[in-house]
């Protein structure tokens, strides 16, 4: 026990507990001292249970005592993301109407989680209902960026990716529709996959049919991040649209290499957004490290002219058959941006959304088309480092007005449309030392090749401090 820490890898820590090295009980003092430390000011874990938490590791200890075969994160602490159910745990949603909400079962990844052993101590902080890249709520408030806790954690995995970075968790799930794991992730320097269409199944849905959101893993280093993903990764048969590889062969050790492998990095996919200064030099800057470590970096991108229709009508068109009704019955419940994009989606007719659809096929082609030219894309995560927590988004670019909550995401959500997984990894800081990621994009179902090149990218990058 004496060398193994909060910040320890998750693969070390349960590692340590199936050995016997430190106890599930042991493990979870540490984590909730770290909590006790940290928590009160960046307000990552919300609904936190002390009692349960200790009941659930001496029930891991116990299990493991008795010879029964245990799961891969056996003894790790957790925290779900409070979007996600839990049977027996509030579960809020960020939202007000939800404050007392408490599930009878647990959803689909959060039954794969609790069943490869993990102990639960919380859930993590959201915005309301998800919507937006900056995690704040009124009915847990503002999650601060652990780095520089005047700034956001982003969203809206935002608590998920702070109490990584701060050592609460060494593991957390997330769930991303315009990049609420890959956002985070970069904000708070840790990493965050959006992975393929199918890849994580997600269940029970209001329709099953609907893909611009889906659940991922987040950690603090990518061999954390495959361990998760090989958990939460396989078919089920209640979620139609599932791939089917088993989460195993996602599992680590990854081996991976950047020798030969031909990158395209674009900055701004050819002026299709705003980038600050700072983000921009970083993303450009990564080329000099992917080559230097052998790949054949290229100024390239696909032309994704359509996203941006096709993200904000699908995301309206969802949002209002999910929620409509409810704000119709509580109009004074939700934040105003959050309700004005459900009424966007009142207006959506069936050829404004066969449009939109029509579109992301196309999209999608134009990807599988590209990357038989290039193995990876690189860009960036955000368009922007993190800002100022008092600030519900980003209202300027370089001097450049942003219109509305979703403008300075185009980074992330231009690749939703596109099914494609993506990873952010930390390449770098700012001028101020807040942390900024780069998003590295594989073809559809290539999740383990992308798991391996950003953990090769992850060496070269080497500690960022």
């Amino acid at each position: 026990m004496a060398d193994l820490s909060v910040e320890s890898t998750a693969r070390e820590q349960a590692a340590a507990v199936r050995a016997r090295g430190i106890s599930a009980r042991e493990l979870l003092d540490l984590h909730l001292a770290r909590i006790a430390e940290r928590n009160p000011e960046l307000n990552a874990i919300v609904s936190l249970d002390e009692e349960r938490a200790r009941a659930g590791a001496r029930a891991a200890d116990d299990a493991l005592a008795s010879g029964a075969e245990v799961g891969p994160l056996h003894g790790l602490p957790f925290a779900f993301k409070d979007t996600h159910a839990v049977a027996g745990w509030r579960t809020t949603y960020g939202s007000p109407l939800f404050a007392s909400h408490v599930p009878d079962a647990d959803e689909l990844i959060v039954e794969r989680v609790r069943a490869a052993g993990v102990v639960v101590v919380g859930k993590t902080n959201v915005p309301e209902f998800a919507a937006g890249s900056h995690t704040f709520n009124t009915v847990f408030g503002t999650t601060l960026n652990p780095v520089d806790p005047s700034r956001s954690a982003g969203g809206s995995s935002g608590g998920a990716a702070c109490a990584l970075a701060s050592g609460m968790v060494p593991l957390a799930d997330g769930s991303d529709m315009g990049g609420s794991l890959r956002n985070p992730a970069s904000f708070c320097g840790v990493v965050g996959l959006r992975p393929s269409l199918g890849r994580v199944p997600e269940w029970p849905l209001y329709n099953q049919w609907e893909t611009t959101s889906v659940g991922g893993p987040m950690a603090r280093n990518v061999g954390d991040l495959a361990l998760l993903l090989s958990v939460l990764a396989g078919p089920d048969p209640r979620a139609p649209q599932a791939l089917g590889d088993p989460g195993s062969v996602f599992a680590p050790p990854l081996s991976g290499s950047l020798s030969g492998l031909r990158v395209a990095l674009s900055v701004d996919l050819g002026g299709a957004f705003e980038v600050d200064d700072e983000v921009a030099a970083v993303v450009s800057g990564s080329a000099a490290v992917l080559s230097g470590a052998g790949a054949s970096v290229s100024g390239a991108h696909p032309d994704l002219a359509e996203a941006d229709d096709t993200f904000r009508t699908l995301r309206a068109w969802h949002f209002q058959a999910k929620l409509g009704r409810m704000l119709a019955e509580h109009p004074d419940a939700f934040k105003p941006s959050l309700a004005e994009n459900i009424r966007a989606g009142e207006s959506l007719t069936g050829a404004d959304v066969a449009r939109a659809y029509t579109q992301r096929t196309a999209l999608s082609e134009r990807m599988r088309q590209f990357f038989t030219s290039y193995d990876v894309l690189v860009l960036p995560v955000s368009q922007v480092p993190p800002f100022p927590a008092d600030q519900e988004f980003p209202t300027a670019i370089n001097g450049r007005p942003m219109a509305t909550y979703l403008d300075w995401m185009r980074s992330a959500y231009f690749i939703t449309v596109t099914g494609c997984p993506a990873v952010s990894v930390p390449a770098g800081r700012t001028r101020d030392g807040l942390p900024v990621g780069i998003q590295v994009v594989a073809p559809h179902g290539a999740e383990r090749r992308l798991l391996e090149v950003a953990a090769a990218f992850e060496e070269a990058v080497g500690p960022l401090g």
